[in-house]
């Protein structure tokens, strides 16, 4: 015969737990922490002009950080394991920022040793240029020469007009690295047409 159990007083009886409905999964939002003006707090990954630079711990408007710093790369929320990541990140961008200026002051050295450019361009009898020479055609020249310029480096305060000039033109490499170089405009040879 099987046991019956009894119920001895003080016992209390081990009945099943009523189990409800599961609870439902609630997604928990990370909150952006708010600065003293209201601006979301942002930690920054790259510079942005008028902004800060790499790794600075910003205020900005609450759309510009969510409408285009944060979803371009350029700036992340700050938690530990973001600011982890930034410190790496910034040791990466310093060696590449160094390896960079490295580079520029090897092409300034170069363009200071460069002797004088001369840019060839189609004039009339008085030496009035058909068009100008601007930043763009040095940048260009100077890049046939294997010396990888832009033309946003080439500082020309007017555009030259007039040819057989010689104009001192600053560069700004960027990074404070700055370099002079002399540009000679000279006019094409004009061939005469054949007469019949």
């Amino acid at each position: 015969m099987a046991k019956t159990a009894t119920k001895t007083k003080g016992e209390k009886s081990k009945a099943p737990e009523k189990k409800g409905p599961p609870k439902p999964k609630v997604k928990v939002r990370q909150q952006v922490k708010k600065g003293p003006h209201g601006g979301m707090l942002l930690v920054l990954v790259d510079d942005v002009t008028h902004v800060g630079k790499i790794g600075d711990l910003v205020e900005v408007k609450p759309g510009y950080g969510r409408n285009y710093l944060v979803p371009n790369g350029l700036a992340v929320v700050p938690t530990a394991h973001n600011l982890k990541q930034l410190e790496l990140h910034k040791i990466k961008v310093q060696k590449a920022k160094e390896a960079r200026i490295a580079d520029l002051k090897v092409l300034a050295e170069q363009l200071s040793r460069q002797p004088t450019i001369t840019i060839e361009a189609n004039a009339n009898e008085e030496g009035h240029l058909y068009g100008s020479i601007g930043p763009v055609e040095i940048a260009k020249t100077l890049r046939g020469k294997n010396l990888m310029v832009e033309h946003d480096m080439v500082k020309l305060e007017h555009h030259i007009k007039e040819a057989n000039t010689l104009s001192e033109v600053p560069l700004s490499l960027g990074y404070g690295i700055e370099a002079k170089i002399q540009v000679l405009v000279i006019a094409l040879a004009q061939t005469a047409p054949a007469k019949k």
